[in-house]
């Protein structure tokens, strides 16, 4: 499953660096542009279709798996270390979370009011971590690989539930762009499991449209935060209103 993903981000990246559009996949193969979200989605795409695709853009088929090896060679994920380096100094995560959602140096310090200088030495320490390499003219080229995430109960993450998790929750979520859904059911472990499934497959759709989207003006996108979580809990009020004797 995880190099089928993978294998479809980087057809998804091919067919954006072509300027092809989902409507020009299902006028090609002969499927409406819905039936084709719906293949991505599901990552249900067969050898023919797939082969199909990949001669819209004059590849074969060896090419995209050349390009999907080439993106993975690129950082996936940081050491322990690093993460708590970046954790450690708010000003560089701030900084790295935004060169990862594909600013570039000029909107950091337009949009934060920053020092110049400020900036580039913490843009610089981001190269010396190897998540971007600082170019000329101060540009930014990312380093990490298209399914980079940080580490499972690392510090990153340990951070965020430290720091901002109280502070994520304290809204209605009655606005258009927010949402909030509380689950709450009795599963078998095998139905536990492919629902778990499930949020990874959007928490990868997430990331696919995160890097469409990346190229758009700074103007024409929002910073969104989304928490997807499972686990075994009954309502922590049970513990208050049936105290063991």
């Amino acid at each position: 499953m995880a190099q089928t993903s993978s294998l479809l981000i980087s057809l998804k990246k091919s067919l954006k660096a072509h300027g092809y559009t989902y409507a020009d996949v299902g006028k090609h193969i002969g499927l409406t542009q819905a039936s084709i979200k719906r293949l991505f989605s599901e990552e249900n795409i067969s050898l023919q279709r797939l082969d199909q695709i990949c001669q819209m853009m004059d590849l074969e088929i060896s090419d995209l798996v050349h390009l999907m090896a080439e993106q993975q060679a690129q950082l996936q994920q940081l050491s322990v270390e690093q993460e708590q380096e970046l954790s450690d100094d708010l000003g560089l995560l701030l900084i790295a979370l935004c060169v990862l959602n594909k600013w570039t140096m000029d909107e950091i310090i337009d949009h934060y009011k920053l020092e110049s200088h400020y900036c580039i030495l913490k843009l610089a320490r981001l190269d010396k971590l190897k998540i971007i390499e600082l170019l000329p003219g101060n540009r930014i080229k990312l380093l990490v690989a298209a399914n980079f995430g940080w580490r499972e109960n690392g510090p990153i993450q340990a951070f965020f539930q430290r720091t901002i998790g109280q502070e994520f929750f304290n809204s209605r979520f009655n606005q258009d762009e927010e949402s909030l859904l509380v689950l709450n059911g009795m599963l078998a472990s095998t139905s536990n499991s492919e629902f778990q499934r499930k949020l990874k497959r959007i928490a990868q759709e997430f990331e696919v449209l995160n890097h469409e989207d990346s190229s758009l003006p700074l103007s024409q996108r929002f910073g969104v935060t989304v928490v997807l979580a499972i686990r075994s809990w009954r309502y922590g009020l049970s513990q208050h209103l049936f105290k063991p004797n």
